[in-house]
């Protein structure tokens, strides 16, 4: 059984202001942060535009800005909120970090890799096995990337 922590929604708002920053600048808006003891040690937003990388998602920053704030590439004890369910490279990354728990808002029914298409994040054959939460304020993540691609149309 996951755990719901109170706090899961304070940090996903904060992964949210994130996520709206991301549109800024073209890119989809996507935002994470990640947290230990109840600070975040890492936020970013999706900049695979504005950096013309393919790997510059949310997640992945965050994750790069955790590792710096904390010394180190194990992010042991840490959870990492995203508005949008993690992809597979991004899956990857949180694994390899060895994030303790995925925190996401929507759900992602065409590359999602916290369950809704795969689950590398609780696979039992993986070395590591990450706690996932999905759907936390959902609502005002689907209306952030709504709003991006029908200002796109």
């Amino acid at each position: 059984m996951t755990r719901v922590f109170p706090r899961d929604e304070h940090f996903m708002r904060v992964a949210l202001r994130e996520a709206a920053e991301a549109a800024d600048h073209g890119d989809v808006p996507v935002g994470a942060v990640v947290v230990r003891d109840g600070e975040v040690v890492g936020a970013a937003h999706n900049e695979r535009e504005a950096r013309g990388d393919p790997t510059a998602h949310a997640e992945v920053l965050a994750l790069r800005a955790a590792a710096v704030t904390l010394g180190g590439w194990r992010l042991l004890g840490t959870v990492l909120y995203c508005t949008l369910e993690p992809c597979p490279m991004c899956a990857g990354a949180i694994q390899q970090a060895r994030v303790a728990r995925v925190v996401f808002g929507a759900p992602d029914q065409k590359v999602g890799a916290a369950g809704s298409v795969i689950n590398p994040l609780q696979d039992p054959r993986l070395l590591h096995r990450v706690e996932i939460q999905g759907g936390v304020l959902a609502a005002e993540a689907l209306g952030l990337l709504r709003a991006f691609f029908d200002d796109r149309r």
